[in-house]
């Protein structure tokens, strides 16, 4: 997958659907995840109590990056309209190209890839479930104002 520098890349899929392999063929210095920022704030990735201080962190991230014009990959579920709407329109201010990718697992092995992770790491199914079924289309996506949309399923790990 190829991106144009300064692209804010929205990845978007539930947990466990491999959002957090895909952007490591990236460096690091492109990624702003919430999981990273709720480590930095709790020592524990997944303590959802971090999350408010974690959105504040990604924000001042996502505005030094995006200002400066620095491709930047969103590594969060991303499933919510609202969430998805404040990305586009910070891509929007500064007048960055917003792509999307989609993460188009099927349920089962998305509960099969959670199931096997560090016990500390595994949302419970009933979690996942529901957010998979908040999974958005790619249409739904491209009406949001995304530039581009992709499945992936279709993409391969070239930069």
């Amino acid at each position: 997958m190829n991106l144009t520098p300064g692209t804010l890349c929205v990845l978007i899929g539930p947990p466990g659907c491999g959002k957090s392999t895909f952007a490591a063929q990236w460096p690091d210095s492109w990624r702003v995840s919430l999981d990273t920022y709720r480590t930095l704030a709790t020592d524990a990735e997944y303590d959802q109590s971090a999350t408010p201080v974690a959105v504040q962190i990604q924000d001042l991230v996502l505005e030094a990056r995006l200002s400066r014009a620095l491709t930047t990959i969103v590594d969060s579920i991303n499933l919510h309209v609202h969430v998805r709407a404040g990305l586009l329109a910070r891509a929007r201010y500064w007048q960055r190209p917003i792509s999307a990718v989609l993460f188009d697992t099927p349920l089962a092995t998305v509960e099969e890839q959670n199931a096997g992770r560090d016990r500390d790491r595994v949302v419970p199914q009933h979690v996942v479930r529901q957010l998979h079924q908040l999974l958005p289309t790619t249409t739904q996506l491209h009406a949001e104002g995304f530039t581009t949309v992709q499945l992936a399923s279709d993409t391969t790990p070239a930069r």
